[in-house]
């Protein structure tokens, strides 16, 4: 599946949501919705995010931005 880059994309194998960062060899790098640590992905264990998934990643991390000391 060729997710655009920008695009928010699951990740199947744990069903993480990342925004497409862009391609590193075979992998597509994905990165959290509010930043982070990206990670390798192989383009056929990717889907495109419905809005309600990117939703409650978004909501997950601002979450755990607020309980940052």
């Amino acid at each position: 599946m060729t997710v655009p880059r920008g695009a928010y994309a699951v990740d199947i194998r744990d069903g993480r949501v990342g925004v497409v960062m862009g391609r590193v060899g075979p992998y597509v790098q994905l990165r959290p919705p509010g930043g982070g640590r990206e990670w390798d992905c192989p383009p056929g264990d990717l889907r495109p995010a419905p809005p309600g998934e990117v939703l409650r990643a978004r909501v997950r991390q601002r979450n755990a931005e607020g309980r940052l000391p």
